[in-house]
């Protein structure tokens, strides 16, 4: 059987199974809730996802890449968590995560968005 996300759920691991939904959605110009985020993962909540969507944040950062986390907002605000991202312009940087090609990147390994997010701790 091959393994799954569930089977060892790190959060790097779980940044990389996040990046794919969210490229997919990006490809699509859709975003999604914290809430729907996390009933497509199979958690309880959304409140476990700010430390994963960080991986995501900070490897965008890293990279000078659109940032990806704007996809992800609140249900009721429409906005995305305040800290996964300081946009100036949101509807902007939306724009700019729709119209990049995130199918011509090999996607980030965990490792990768692991060590992204270590890089950026002290900022944090």
């Amino acid at each position: 059987m091959p393994t799954t996300f569930k089977d060892n759920p790190t959060h790097p691991k779980r940044a990389l199974q996040i990046w794919q939904i969210l490229i997919c959605k990006a490809s699509n110009r859709q975003t999604l809730t914290y809430g729907m985020l996390a009933n497509i993962l199979g958690f309880q909540g959304a409140g476990t996802l700010a430390p994963i969507l960080g991986h995501i944040m900070c490897y965008c950062q890293q990279y000078e890449l659109p940032p990806l986390t704007v996809m992800v907002v609140n249900q009721k605000t429409g906005l995305p968590g305040e800290g996964l991202t300081s946009p100036d312009d949101l509807h902007a940087e939306r724009e700019q995560v729709f119209n990049f090609d995130w199918f011509g990147l090999y996607p980030p390994s965990p490792e990768e968005l692991q060590e992204a997010y270590k890089i950026s701790e002290p900022n944090r």
